[in-house]
Formats: structure tokens, sequence, C-alpha cells
């Protein structure tokens, strides 16, 4: 396990009643270098995260006095942003399409793996991150300018369609330049998963991306890095095709 060096631990908010699980959950993200408040109802969770502070909260559904909904609900509606992990002893769909369309980021059902749960909490940050480090509208490289509030895409200035998967992919990509991308990073960032459901739903898309950004160009953009990864760069340096791992 890797453990967190950051000179500034990331802040969690953990509201979850059971206490086995709570303990096992803050210990364990302690372990990580991370800074970690628990409660155990949703009325204290509900007053620490409107006071702000905090990078990422870690919500069970079904505590003993706010639903878990209800709290996401809330904070959404006071303009909140901060990323919300829901947690539920609950496997029904319906349980999930409540949290999510209340305005969760991500689900997960107990029992659960800690490594997942870990996996789950670094994809939702790096999302934030993301998002804070670019504030311009416009991502580019060479001739290739995407657009992040119209969501147009061109290259050489002729309008690429795109799915909104692939955009998202393309745009990952855009805000890491040079650098290199393993399918897993790409599954947390653009799918949420931390691993492959699909088994090669990145290869997929990888490839229908090239066709629509590098063909009938001369500089290929998306290179693969042969058992690393992909990345997005504007040298002319060859480019394999096998798999990023």
């Amino acid at each position: 396990m890797n453990h967190r060096t950051d000179p500034s631990p990331k802040r969690l908010l953990l509201v979850e009643d059971d206490q086995r699980i709570s303990d096992f959950v803050s210990r364990g993200l302690r372990a990580e270098g991370y800074s970690v408040e628990v409660v155990a109802t949703g009325r204290e969770g509900l007053l620490l995260a409107e006071d702000g502070g905090f990078n990422l909260i870690i919500l069970d559904i079904g505590l003993p006095d706010i639903k878990g909904q209800q709290i996401v609900e809330r904070l959404r509606s006071d303009g909140s942003v901060m990323p919300i992990l829901m947690l539920t002893a609950r496997d029904a769909l319906s349980d999930k399409v409540l949290g999510l369309r209340a305005g969760a980021d991500d689900y997960m059902t107990k029992p659960f793996s800690f490594e997942e749960l870990l996996a789950r909490i670094g994809a939702l940050l790096r999302r934030t991150e993301m998002d804070y480090q670019v504030d311009s509208t416009e991502l580019k490289i060479l001739d290739l300018v995407l657009d992040r509030e119209s969501h147009d895409v061109r290259r050489g200035g002729k309008l690429i369609e795109l799915t909104a998967k692939e955009f998202n992919l393309l745009e990952f990509f855009l805000q890491s330049k040079g650098k290199v991308l393993s399918r897993t990073r790409i599954l947390e960032y653009v799918w949420g998963y931390s691993n492959d459901p699909l088994t090669n739903v990145v290869d997929v898309y990888i490839r229908q991306l090239r066709k629509k950004v590098d063909d009938g160009h001369r500089v290929k953009l998306i290179k693969t890095v042969r058992g690393f990864g992909y990345k997005l760069d504007e040298t002319e340096e060859a480019s394999f095709d096998g798999d990023g791992e």
C-alpha cells in the first residue's frame, strides 16, 4: 500500500453510524496520509460539510436521523461542489439511482474492500483537481483545440464530432499533456471504475478517438507507450499499436 506524502493532507469527512466501519475506514485513511473527521449522525455531518474546508465527504445513506440523499440534495442546493462518495448496505439499483440523482459523485455497496475505497477516493480527488487546474475554457495542443464550454473540438480548424465519453477522454489527455496515463487512471477518471469490467473499453475508445483526431494528419498526437499506457504529445516519434497497461 503506498502511503501519501502530501505536505498538506487532504481533509475527508466520514459520516457513518456503524462504529466498526467508521473505525476501520478512518484508521486506514489516516495511515494513507489523509486527515479524517468522523461523525455518526447526518445533522453533525451536514453542519460540518456546510462549514466547508473538506476535500471530500464519505456519506452513509442509511443514517439514523437524516437520509443520505437529503444531505446530498441540501449541499448541492447550497452550491457545494465537494465530491461525495455514498455508502450503503443496500444493493438495490433504485438506491444507487436516487443517490446519484441527488448529486452524489460515486456510490459503493457494503461490504467493500479498502483498496477499492482508496481507488474511488483518489479518482474523485484527481478529477476535482483537474477541474481547478485549468482556468481557461480552451485546451489545445498543436492544431487540436477543445472548448470546454461549447464542447466543440477542432483539428486544423475542422470540427470533430465526439461522443460524451470520447470528449471526456480527450479532455483528460489534454489536461495531462505529455504524461503517460495508464488504463487504470483513464478508467477512474472517465468511467469512475478502479478496474475494467468490460475488459477492453479503454482500448476501444482510444482506437475510436485516434481515428477522429489523428487520421489524415501527419503528426499523430495520441501515442501508445508499450507496457505503460497512453499519452498525448506533439512529437513525431513513432507510436506503437500495442495496448497500454
